[in-house]
């Protein structure tokens, strides 16, 4: 070996470290990184007991009627892609957000920050978009703002919506309710979003069309409740994928999570991308699926209801909660050994949604 020093100071590490100074990629990913952010820094700085639930929506009472609050922002690079834009985007994951309240969307804001040169007909295709899908989810955009920043400063459009939605009476949908034994169905084929974005931004070819997911599950949460309003938990796996909606839930309930590897939903296409590309597919975005804990007794019924729906036809039970390892995800193997699901640090696929 040679006696000459080795100078590092010009080497980077791949993953962003927890105790950096600044923000890094990763405090956006929906990961462990996301949850510090918010759970060390942001939480303590507002306080308060509802934005303490974390959940995808805050419950809410105001005049004796509970409401759903939500809201989000997009950043989703490019603009355009198979299966949807920016604009529905938008409007679905802030419906499905209120959705997984349990809450049918009544009113959306927008907010627009555009940057200096986009064409104005790229923005009048991103708000068309915006309004259709609203007016196909039952929902009107009641408020909005615009910004414009200097060119060179933003992707084009970014948008954040917030969202108000009513909670039907005897509905109560948050992971403090999840108990050993609840049964974990995943609402369909999970990963299009995620890949389909890649695909066009880095100019990939998969031999297949692979387009985003992106849907409004309203009418399919409406479906589930008709059936039984006791489901204990609903989550979209949108930033962190499957993995991430899994980890939290086990960490707010206590409880620990066994999925079936085998049994999860991937399409062949993204199967065969992701090896392509090294991810797996249960961290890869979801922009029109769910996750759903549901008490034993009621499984079945619930799982009929939802393959009867055009957007749970390939809904699938992965999974039950258990009273062993609580806080942790635990994969079954279809060699019949088991791997830890953990919280991704940060995300697989940057600014997709």
């Amino acid at each position: 070996m040679s006696d000459t020093a080795l100078d590092i100071s010009g080497w980077t590490c791949p993953a962003p470290l927890r105790d950096r100074p600044r923000v890094v990629m990763g405090h956006g990913g929906g990961g462990a990184l996301s949850a510090e952010l918010v759970q060390h820094l942001f939480a303590p700085a507002f306080g308060g007991d509802v934005l303490a639930q974390l959940g995808d929506s805050a419950a809410v009472s105001l005049g004796g009627v509970r409401l759903a609050f939500s809201t989000d922002s997009y950043v989703v690079r490019p603009l355009f892609f198979p299966g949807g834009c920016i604009g529905d985007l938008a409007v679905n994951g802030t419906v499905n957000d209120l959705a997984m309240s349990g809450a049918r969307a009544a009113y959306l804001s927008c907010g627009f920050i555009l940057e200096e040169g986009v064409e104005m007909s790229v923005v009048a295709r991103v708000a068309e978009a915006m309004g259709a899908a609203a007016r196909a989810a039952g929902v009107e955009v009641a408020t909005g703002d615009t910004k414009v920043v200097e060119a060179g400063r933003g992707d084009g459009i970014y948008l954040n919506t917030a969202g108000i939605g009513i909670i039907p009476d005897g509905v109560d949908l948050r992971p403090q309710r999840v108990v050993p034994g609840d049964v974990v169905i995943v609402s369909g084929e999970i990963g299009l979003h995620g890949v389909a974005i890649m695909s066009v931004r880095e100019g990939l070819e998969f031999g297949v069309d692979i387009r985003s997911d992106c849907a409004d599950l309203g009418g399919l949460v409406r479906s589930m409740l008709a059936v039984t309003p006791d489901l204990h938990v609903l989550r979209d796996p949108t930033r962190g994928g499957l993995a991430a909606s899994l980890n939290e839930i086990a960490a707010a309930s206590g409880t620990g999570v066994v999925i079936q590897e085998g049994r999860v939903p991937v399409p062949a296409a993204v199967a065969n991308a992701c090896a392509i590309l090294g991810l797996d597919p249960l961290y890869v975005a979801n922009e029109g699926k769910l996750v759903a804990f549901v008490p034993r007794e009621h499984a079945d019924a619930v799982l009929d209801a939802m393959r009867a729906h055009p957007l749970g036809r390939h809904a699938t039970v992965i999974g039950e909660a258990v009273d062993a390892h609580p806080g942790l995800v635990v994969a079954r193997t279809a060699l019949g050994g088991t791997r830890v699901v953990d919280l991704p640090i940060g995300e697989q696929l940057p600014r997709i949604c």
